[in-house]
């Protein structure tokens, strides 16, 4: 993972996964360092990633005293039992939802959650987080939030979009992508990971950005996503034009025995 200080009060844990055909994934984490410090999200679950090991760059993670957990995919809770273990005065901030889902695999310890739902708000001591609903997910227990005191949106993976390159995936800052890339990134992703998009009211979604538009956040922090700064509004406008767009259809079984045969060696080996 690479470790970004954006903000005297920010840091990002970035890292990501190549998609073949659809290209770099960021998949980020991020350190609010706030007077109780929070942890958002905790990577990939893969078994080369050591999350608590990435976090103690930029903080001791027995100091961790929130985990907000925005979805219980296994691309946000890689390090999640790791950390708990590592920072035994941290509490998960999650959704009950997020608690039931997982559950099934492995139980999260009862005594240490704090259920949390769109709207409401948690004290970190010298800031204010108030969750919401981005307005693109692809888990129902997804909540992001925004920081009273910086005006900062975590937005989850909505505003996600893949990299032509791991180095642009990892990266501090997204603007330095050209706006007609990012723009088809953002709209692919949005076939990807929220394909019920096709689906919706064109006005009750645009609806669904009036928390954004209302806060205006001048940085926008997504998962999937080098940090935005100063580009919310445009993003806005990319996404709000996803309403009624076709779901992405990904390769099927004739396409993946194609993929096998190019892997095997000339001349058919031994």
């Amino acid at each position: 993972m690479r470790v970004h200080r954006i903000r005297p009060d920010v840091s990002v844990l970035s890292d990501s996964l190549e998609v073949p055909g659809i290209g770099y994934i960021p998949v980020n984490a991020y350190v609010l360092h706030a007077s109780q410090p929070v942890v958002v999200d905790t990577g990939l679950a893969l078994p080369d990633r050591n999350f608590v090991e990435s976090l103690s760059a930029v903080l001791d993670p027995a100091d961790v005293r929130w985990i907000w957990l925005t979805h219980p995919d296994r691309d946000h809770t890689g390090g999640i039992f790791d950390l708990l273990a590592a920072a035994p005065k941290a509490r998960l901030v999650t959704t009950f939802l997020a608690v039931g889902i997982m559950s099934c695999e492995r139980p999260l310890p009862m005594d240490r959650l704090h259920l949390l739902n769109p709207g409401q708000s948690l004290d970190v001591g010298d800031r204010t987080l108030t969750g919401f609903r981005p307005p693109l997910y692809d888990n129902p227990a997804t909540v992001g939030f925004f920081d009273d005191r910086s005006g900062l949106c975590f937005s989850s993976d909505c505003f996600g979009g893949p990299m032509a390159s791991e180095e642009i995936a990892q990266s501090s800052d997204v603007t330095a992508v050209r706006a007609d890339d990012l723009r088809s990134a953002q709209l692919l992703w949005a076939a990807v990971d929220s394909p019920w998009v096709q689906n919706v009211d064109e006005r009750r979604f645009l609806g669904t950005f009036d928390p954004l538009r209302d806060r205006a956040p001048e940085l926008v922090l997504s998962t999937h996503l080098p940090p935005a700064p100063g580009i919310t509004g445009q993003m806005i406008d990319t996404l709000g034009s996803a309403a009624g767009a076709s779901p992405f259809v990904g390769p099927d079984q004739e396409a993946l025995e194609q993929m096998l045969a190019g892997f095997e060696p000339a001349g058919g080996g031994r």
